[in-house]
């Protein structure tokens, strides 16, 4: 008797075969080995009053639960005008959603609805876009032509998003390469999603109709890390340009990818880009496996076009198991089936991404498209079974399962186990053409999985209801007189001033390289002090105080005039910053008597010396001939802060001790 396949056994060596390796083992002949390449779509908020296409007030957010009406809508697939189905289309209608849109009146309008044809495009918008397209040497269009993109989904209530190309053509520079830009567009934003749970997905609408830009680049990245830092670089120009939005979600970057022999997947919406090497790592090697497990198929499978699998309904009572899905499915009277994978075995256990196998891209479809909550199916290929060994010889008999095959189980309702059915069936034959085209979520672990079927390029058509937008030469040239310091600049002023490269992305992420400037300018300060007080001092507070109201950077540079006002030595500017952060309303005198600030001379410091030496003569511990000195200064710096220049005291110290 043919012994059971080993799944765990499988799974490390289909891991081996691939050749995967951890990120932080990667070189660039890794990827240059997969072929790997990557580009990027830039979504990025812009800082107006009103949203894109009505006067509705942007940038008011509400609770997911703070609403005044509920719209429902089902989605539902049209022919074209060439008498054919968009496949996006036709996936979303097999989901059977029912769409809530969570509304706040302060906030949308009937426009949202397609009740109310647009208003005029947002001037402060246009310009906003403009600007940064011309900060990124873009070719501007002369007339903008608004267009519809179908968004179906359901995360914008028409089924299409209004979009229109400002810019083409642009370029961004690179440590060791420049990278193209295909063009910049300025489009509505979505709705947020609430929840996704089963055949109910609701959403909120005060995001919905939000000005964004969308920056598209040429596949020109070849590694993880050229792409995290295009997306930065994108990110520091559109901050500079001071007319975006900030926080969280104002940015999200979709990341296309992929392999030799592949096709493009798209990483959606992910939302930091420190995120973006390992997600792009591990999609590389992911489509590297399904490269894999086609050329396994197509050895095993000669006849593609007449594969199918076979399914029986089972009785639940046949499954002696404690698996609580199982036993809920019994409870509940769900309907149960057995599905039989034709020369599928090994296949279901076979590494995809780190932790996962193929039998996680069937599962991630049947959440998504069948609307079977995880867990929705147990195979014969479990890592940890949940089924018993006996009873899975069983079920191979009930649906003539024959060697080589493999075996799923799949509960549900009973009208959602044939899409399920369905769903599986065109997954494995997707499986013997290699990579299928889709988007895909991004986790925080780096791994992803499957979110939609990725659009046509029939997905966008003109829009009737917009006349198109003459752009002027004086509309340009008043744009381009108000344009800020160049990022690039910026970055060539920070290595001249030989600022800490640690302290680069805080200073460019939050535009503040034009005040360290003016301070260093105005005060005569040392830039690298003001941008280690900025991207150290600040940053560490930032990151373990919540922002208070009346806090703004500006108060920097009035803290650093204050200090030259009063003789204050630098010092005592950075327990006086983080002071400031946290209670912003306070005057700067104010946080001198918090900090128990008391003027003192050198003379008056030297003084206490050689006290200290005779405490620490009558305490110490420790052999060491410069922990007296250490001890002393420790003693000191509290009082000396802001007083004398730490460095002179410092010395001072060492000289009293060893000669005093």
């Amino acid at each position: 008797m043919k012994q059971p396949l080993d799944p765990a056994a499988n799974y490390e060596r289909t891991k081996a075969v691939v050749g995967y390796i951890p990120r932080k083992d990667a070189t660039r002949e890794t990827y240059a080995s997969l072929g790997f390449k990557s580009g990027l779509e830039i979504h990025q908020q812009l800082l107006t009053k009103s949203k894109l296409f009505c006067r509705c007030p942007a940038g008011r957010y509400q609770n997911g639960k703070d609403y005044d009406a509920e719209v429902i809508r089902h989605m539902r697939p049209t022919l074209s005008e060439l008498g054919e189905y968009d496949g996006t289309a036709l996936m979303e209608f097999k989901t059977k959603k029912e769409i809530t849109y969570r509304i706040k009146y302060e906030t949308a309008c009937t426009y949202e609805v397609d009740d109310t044809p647009p208003f005029l495009a947002d001037r402060e918008a246009l310009e906003n876009a403009t600007q940064i397209a011309l900060m990124l040497k873009m070719n501007i269009v002369g007339e903008l032509h608004i267009t519809r993109k179908q968004y179906l989904d359901g995360s914008i209530p028409t089924g299409f998003q209004r979009t229109g190309i400002v810019a083409i053509e642009g370029s961004i520079p690179l440590r060791e390469k420049t990278v193209r830009l295909i063009q910049l567009s300025i489009e509505e934003d979505s709705c947020r999603e609430v929840s996704d749970i089963g055949h109910q997905r609701i959403y909120t609408t005060d995001r919905l109709g939000m000005p964004l830009i969308e920056t598209v680049t040429y596949p020109d990245m070849l590694t993880p890390d050229e792409v995290a830092e295009a997306a930065q670089y994108l990110r520091f120009v559109a901050r500079s340009s001071g007319k975006v939005r900030t926080g969280i979600g104002a940015a999200r970057e979709d990341v296309n990818v992929s392999v030799r022999g592949g096709t493009r997947v798209e990483i959606k919406g992910v939302a930091h880009i420190k995120w973006i090497p390992r997600l792009v790592h591990i999609e590389a090697f992911r489509q590297s496996s399904l490269l894999r497990i086609k050329e396994e198929l197509n050895e095993r499978i000669a006849d593609k076009a007449n594969w199918g699998v076979s399914w029986k309904d089972i009785d639940s009572d046949l499954l002696n198991t404690d698996f609580f899905p199982l036993r809920q499915a019994r409870m509940i009277r769900s309907r149960i089936v057995a599905i039989n994978l034709p020369k599928f075995e090994g296949i279901l256990s076979h590494f995809t991404q780190p932790g996962k196998s193929f039998a996680n891209e069937l599962a991630d479809r049947l959440k998504v498209i069948a609307g079977l909550e995880k867990p929705n199916m147990a195979h014969t290929e479990d890592h940890k079974p949940v089924i018993r060994q006996k009873d899975w010889e069983t079920i191979r008999q009930i649906v003539r399962g024959e060697d080589g095959d493999a075996q799923i189980i799949v509960w549900g309702p009973s009208e959602d186990i044939i899409t399920a059915i369905d769903t599986i069936q065109e997954r494995c034959r997707l499986a013997m053409d290699g990579v299928p085209n889709e988007t895909r979520k991004g986790l925080d672990d780096g791994t992803t999985l499957f979110e939609r079927v990725l659009p046509g390029p029939d997905r966008m058509y003109p829009d009737t209801d917009s006349a198109p937008i003459s752009v002027d030469d004086d509309f340009i040239e008043k744009i381009r007189q108000r344009m800020p310091v160049d990022v690039h600049a910026r970055m060539e002023q920070l290595r001249e001033w030989r600022v800490p490269p640690d302290t680069w992305n805080y200073l460019l992420k939050r535009n503040l390289v034009g005040l360290v400037e003016k301070i260093v300018t105005d005060l005569n300060q040392d830039p690298i002090f003001v941008a280690s007080l900025l991207a150290h001092k600040l940053k560490n507070v930032e990151g373990k105080v919540a922002s208070q109201d009346g806090f703004s950077y500006a108060k920097v540079y009035d803290l650093f005039v204050f200090g030259k006002q009063r003789g204050l030595f630098d010092e005592i500017l950075k327990p006086m910053v983080a002071v400031m952060y946290e209670h912003p309303n306070m005057d700067f005198e104010s946080i001198l008597v918090t900090l128990d600030f008391k003027p003192q001379t050198m003379e008056q410091l030297k003084s206490n010396i050689p006290l200290l030496k005779q405490k620490f003569r009558e305490i110490k511990t420790s052999t060491d001939p410069g922990a007296e000195g250490r001890w002393i200064m420790a003693n000191l710096r509290k009082r000396a802060y802001g007083n004398v220049c730490m460095e002179e005291l410092q010395k001072l110290v060492e000289n009293e001790v060893n000669h005093g």
